[in-house]
């Protein structure tokens, strides 16, 4: 049998349908928010990244021959088929007919605010909700920790090393992807830099000097095989003693012979008396355009403390902890889906964790930004709320006490429609485009929301007009209970 997509769902997700259609409320309509709860990595911001790749399997998803055989052979304990053949019937007709915005890939986003918004009747918002987190969740958890990396880095070259360690092969790709939007400048998976066209970088392994009688013969071999991208790993054996005096001589011997030595890479030991000791053997060889690319478990806080200890590399090779996003304390971004708008009716989520709660109704994001062309806050308001010019006046939906008025003149809606009646109407930009515009957000977010540890609170709230309906919706909420 042959399975599509359309299978990469939740369970759930299909029960709730047939019970939609069961109810006869399949054509009823629905608005739903997709955002996350918590800045990751205890971080100030976060990366947009994945919205491309979900909305287009949205869009693809249709139910096969093959697919609904698979539905059909569902039994429940008793024996009996898990769906009607009259709902099988529908999933075989079904197609996404809806509409999708959301925050163009690249941009930076807050906790709270929604990514994605999603209308349309409501079973079929429901069945798209678990491969749009899928993809969303994770791409934008990889963007913000590349993001992060490359700010730590001091926007230096980073490239991403992760293959072997990513979370399967989809994931490895997902993330070459959200990789190279957050700030990654190269991969090492060559599939990866085929299918998305980005450069693809790589040195060798230790295994390559241990099959080579010396260190030197080593270095000497692969040199010849490519004299003009050679980058030499000088730590198989004493980086200092052999690898490097080694890596110097190959780099003299390739000069001669009108090449350059690209780099050598240190991957284990002292980075920062390392890469001092190798920076000042290269200079004084009259080697000192070749760079020094660190690689070895790195992180964003293990870059920034050896660049505070004035160590001396040029590019960072990260793996590990770039594909899996590690550092994350629930492993996972957690974004979630949430309904905020029934048959034209506000929906709330009523929560004594506060985090939980959600705002109700259909809702834009309007940033403003100050003088100086810097985020200043950012506003929820109703859908058709006009908050273009004047004075708004926003409260924080997790402290109330917190409020802003804010009057800046610069204002931009982030959310863009990308999908109408079932129909794409957004032209995804290249990866290299999704790039500027990541660079161009940062540069635009204030140092303080961007340091490692205890960043600023980017100030995002509810307009007085949403913030009022969200207080009548609890109160009936209260007073019906």
């Amino acid at each position: 049998m042959t399975h599509t997509n359309a299978l990469l769902t939740d369970l759930y997700e299909l029960t709730m349908m047939a019970g939609y259609l069961a109810q006869g409320k399949a054509g009823d309509t629905a608005a739903f928010d997709l955002y996350f709860r918590r800045n990751p990595y205890g971080g100030g911001y976060a990366v947009a990244a994945g919205m491309e790749d979900a909305v287009k399997i949205a869009m693809e998803m249709r139910f096969s021959g093959d697919d609904i055989r698979y539905l059909r052979s569902l039994r429940s304990p008793r024996g009996n088929h898990t769906f009607p053949d009259v709902y099988l019937d529908y999933l075989s007709r079904w197609r996404f007919s809806g509409e999708i915005s959301a925050v163009p890939e690249g941009t930076v986003v807050f906790s709270h605010e929604p990514l994605m918004r999603v209308r349309g009747r409501i079973a079929e918002c429901q069945l798209i909700e678990s491969v749009l987190l899928c993809h969303i969740n994770f791409q934008t958890l990889i963007a913000t920790k590349a993001a992060r990396i490359w700010e730590a880095a001091r926007r230096a070259p980073v490239l991403e090393f992760g293959l072997r360690r990513a979370p399967g092969p989809d994931g490895a790709m997902s993330a070459v992807r959200a990789a190279m939007i957050g700030g990654a400048e190269a991969t090492s998976n060559v599939l990866g830099s085929a299918n998305f066209n980005v450069p693809v970088r790589g040195t060798h392994a230790h295994s390559w000097i241990q099959s080579f009688e010396t260190e030197l013969e080593a270095f000497r071999a692969y040199a010849a095989l490519f004299p003009d991208e050679c980058i030499l790993l000088v730590d198989t054996y004493d980086t200092l003693k052999s690898g490097i005096p080694n890596a110097i001589q190959v780099g003299k011997e390739l000069r001669d012979k009108g090449h350059q030595l690209a780099g050598i890479r240190i991957d284990s030991g002292d980075l920062t008396f390392l890469s001092k000791r190798a920076r000042r053997a290269l200079d004084a060889a009259g080697l000192d355009y070749v760079k020094i690319v660190a690689s070895n478990d790195l992180d964003e806080y293990i870059i920034s403390d050896v660049l505070a200890q004035g160590g001396e590399i040029d590019i960072w090779g990260v793996g590990t902890r770039l594909v899996t996003g590690s550092g994350e304390a629930n492993g996972a971004l957690g974004g979630v889906y949430k309904m905020v708008e029934y048959n034209g009716l506000p929906k709330i989520k009523i929560s004594s964790n506060l985090e939980k709660m959600t705002t109700p109704g259909v809702k834009k994001i309007v940033r403003f930004y100050d003088m100086d062309g810097l985020m200043e806050a950012d506003a929820l308001a109703e859908n058709s709320e006009d908050i273009s010019s004047g004075e708004v006046h926003i409260i924080d939906p997790a402290n109330p006490l917190r409020r802003t008025t804010i009057c800046s003149e610069r204002r931009v809606e982030l959310l863009v429609p990308m999908v109408s009646s079932g129909e794409p109407v957004y032209e995804f930009p290249s990866l290299e485009q999704i790039r500027a515009h990541r660079k161009s957000q940062l540069s635009e977010l204030h140092e303080s929301y961007k340091r490692l540890t205890n960043p600023h609170e980017y100030k995002v709230g509810l307009t007085q007009k949403l913030w009022k309906l969200k207080e009548q919706m609890i109160a009936a909420v209260s007073t019906s209970d």
